[in-house]
């Protein structure tokens, strides 16, 4: 038997939106969401130098084919599916212990950054991968478990956009350092990976100083079992929610595909490719907070289901013969939006049906899915691109989007806040 939050008091709509009682003034973001999101900010730097630069690395650098890439995209995206369970639970299982699980996670991620310098094959580059993966795997639900307990029910989605936009602004930042340390050194690659494991500690060093440990407030009169995480998927909202996910991301083009395909519709020099995730990362600063109000205010699962038709529009433009200059700002706009719409909401569309002693267990079971999901349409897309081209295979991808979206408007969950 779990102790309820107070705080999750108010009522959701049928399609999830929190209406606050009347005369109720909106709760000022809480302080270990922006410490949190202070955390997000320093270590997104850190990985999105890596990302910015690995698949023409990948590709350019070490010639590996589309295929090739597809299995390392998909073990770097969904390889942390296999450990979010775990993550999850060790954090709702140790009493209170989801800071220092996150920040194991954290610390791992950041040992991996220098091997990078010494893996120049498949394998090796794949099992630094993995272990990278894994941090971010274990790190993922108990950090967003700590937002959700920290915010009230009727301010979830702002406060995951905060904390989303701030995560964001690191990633706006990562793509720029690693551009301009690719112009100023001679080893570009290896000074990229050695900038970015000492932003990555410095991240880690945060955590530990300035985020407040236990559980937010979550009380349990037992100790919270595997069994029962798993058994979270009984509840009808909670399930509709990871099978809607699972659904959407099985669709769900890799962003490093994403950005390949704008360099090969219009001839990007590889100097300047490290630079295109500036424009996701733009528009996700910029829309996280009023896509995360918007949400509160009309509904997480609209929301949520809009940001995938924004990314079928960018798929569309993609597949279009058009090459104006404005296709790669169309397009990135309308990514970044994708995620602003999603990332975030997602989250905290599944809070309002996880209890506290087991929200960042519940949390883990619809990340593992859609990371499970991506992970499988990276290798689907690799391997279609190799087969039939990028064109056939993006074509592909947009026809699945569509139709999982329109089962995720019928699917849509219509649980409510527990109480």
């Amino acid at each position: 038997m779990y102790v309820a939050d107070s705080r999750a008091s108010a009522p959701a709509s049928a399609d999830g939106a929190v209406r606050p009682p009347a005369g109720r003034r909106r709760a000022a973001i809480a302080p270990t969401v922006l410490a949190l999101g202070t955390v997000s900010l320093v270590t997104d730097v850190s990985s999105e130098m890596v990302t910015a630069v690995l698949p023409l690395y990948l590709v350019t650098g070490l010639g590996l084919s589309p295929l090739g890439f597809g299995l390392l995209d998909g073990v770097y995206n969904g390889f942390s599916a296999v450990v979010r369970l775990v993550g999850g639970h060790l954090a709702d299982r140790g009493g209170g212990r989801h800071k220092w699980v996150a920040g194991f996670g954290y610390g791992l991620s950041a040992v991996c950054k220098p091997l990078l310098l010494v893996a120049h094959s498949l394998t090796p580059i794949g099992l630094v991968l993995a272990a990278d993966r894994t941090g971010k795997g274990l790190r993922t639900a108990p950090r967003d478990a700590l937002i959700s307990l920290s915010a009230t029910a009727e301010s979830r989605g702002r406060a995951f956009g905060v904390h989303r936009a701030m995560d964001t602004a690191g990633a706006l930042l990562g793509p720029l350092v690693a551009f301009l340390i690719l112009r100023a050194t001679v080893d570009g690659y290896d000074a990229v990976f050695t900038v970015s494991f000492c932003v990555a500690v410095a991240g880690v060093l945060v955590l530990v100083l300035f985020v407040p440990g236990g559980r937010g407030g979550a009380v349990a009169d037992g100790r919270p079992t595997l069994r029962g995480a798993v058994g979270l998927l009984r509840r009808r909202g909670l399930r509709r929610v990871a099978l809607c996910a699972l659904l959407l991301g099985l669709a769900t083009v890799s962003d490093s595909f994403v950005y390949l395909l704008l360099q090969r519709r219009l001839g990007v020099p590889d100097r300047w490719f490290a630079l295109l995730p500036l424009g996701t990362a733009a528009s996700f600063l910029l829309l996280a907070v009023p896509l995360g109000r918007l949400a509160d205010r009309v509904g997480r699962w609209a929301v949520f289901v809009a940001g995938h038709g924004a990314l079928l529009v960018g798929y569309a433009l993609l597949l279009t013969a058009w090459h104006g200059p404005a296709l790669p700002y169309v397009v990135l706009a309308l990514h970044g939006a994708f995620y602003a719409a999603t990332d975030g909401v997602l989250m905290a569309a599944a809070s309002d049906g996880v209890p506290q002693a087991l929200r960042s267990s519940g949390l883990a079971l619809v990340q593992t899915g859609q990371a499970l999901a991506r992970f499988a349409c990276s290798l689907l897309f690799g391997a279609a691109w190799t087969v039939w081209g990028d064109r056939a295979a993006l074509a592909g991808a947009a026809v699945a989007l569509a139709a999982c979206a329109v089962s995720s408007l019928l699917l849509r969950p219509k649980g409510t806040v527990p109480a």
